[in-house]
C-alpha cells in the first residue's frame, strides 16, 4: 500500500483513530511533515491541532546520523549505544543539545507564537507524524507530552519501521501504525508524493484549523 500524499495518509489514519473522538482529544503534529497528516486527523476528530517540536542530535561530522533528540521542557533522549560506539564526549553532547534546544524554541515561537499549551487534564493527546524510521524525535516528543499529564497518550503514524514500533510501544498508551515494514529504507518511499512541507504551509494549516475550531 502506498499513500498518495500526506493528506491521504492523514485521512486513512484518522479512520483508525475514530474511537478516540469521544475522549476530548488534542492532536499534536511534529512539523513539518506531520502537520498535513495531523490536519486531516484533527478535522476528522473535530479536535484542536497543536505542534510540538523535537530536534534530532546529529553525530560529529555526520549530522544526518541521529544520536538522540531534544524536545520542549528540557527533554533529551540519547542513543547510548551509538554515543559509546562513536566515543562522543559530554562536551559535544552539551553543545549540540544547547544548539538544537534553541532551535526548538525558535520553531515553537514561529509556529505557535506566545500561546501556552492547552491544559491536557482529562484529554487524550495524539502525537502524529508522517512516518518514523528510528523514531528518536518522536520518543523525545512523547516524553515532553507525558510531562503535560494527558489522560492518555497515543502515537499515530501512517508508516513506521517495525523495530521502531516495538521500541516506542512502551512509551505510549496506544500506538497506531498503518504500515510497519521490516525494511522501511526511507519514509518517502511509501508515498507517491512526498514533497517537502514548508514553514509557510505549516503556519497556514495551523491557522486554518484554529479558525475552524474556534467557530
Amino acid at each position: 500500500m502506498l499513500f498518495e500524499d500526506r493528506g491521504d495518509a492523514g485521512r486513512r489514519l484518522a479512520e483508525r483513530l475514530a474511537p478516540y473522538a469521544e475522549e476530548r482529544p488534542v492532536v499534536f503534529a511534529l512539523p513539518r511533515g506531520g502537520v498535513p497528516v495531523g490536519t486531516e486527523v484533527s478535522r476528522f476528530l473535530g479536535a484542536p491541532l497543536e505542534v510540538i517540536v523535537s530536534r534530532k542530535l546529529g553525530a560529529p561530522g555526520q549530522p544526518e546520523f541521529g544520536i538522540g533528540a531534544v524536545a520542549p521542557g528540557g527533554v533529551r533522549v540519547l542513543n547510548e549505544r551509538a554515543v559509546r560506539a562513536l566515543g562522543i564526549e559530554e562536551n559535544y553532547l552539551e553543545r549540540v543539545s544547547a544548539y538544537e534546544s534553541a532551535e526548538v524554541e525558535r520553531r515553537l515561537k514561529l509556529f505557535r507564537g506566545d500561546r501556552p499549551y492547552p491544559d491536557l487534564e482529562g484529554h487524550t493527546a495524539i502525537l502524529v507524524d508522517d512516518g518514523l524510521a528510528t523514531g528518536v524525535t518522536a520518543r523525545a516528543a512523547l516524553l515532553a507530552l507525558r510531562r503535560i499529564n494527558p489522560r492518555r497518550l497515543v502515537l499515530a503514524v501512517p508508516v513506521c519501521a517495525s523495530q521502531t514500533a516495538g521500541l516506542l510501544r512502551s512509551e505510549t498508551d496506544d500506538l497506531i501504525c498503518l504500515l510497519a515494514p521490516t525494511d522501511l529504507e526511507a519514509v518517502g518511499l511509501w508515498y507517491r508524493n512526498f514533497e517537502q512541507t514548508s514553514d509557510e504551509e505549516v503556519i497556514s494549516l495551523l491557522e486554518e484549523v484554529h479558525r475552524s475550531t474556534e467557530q
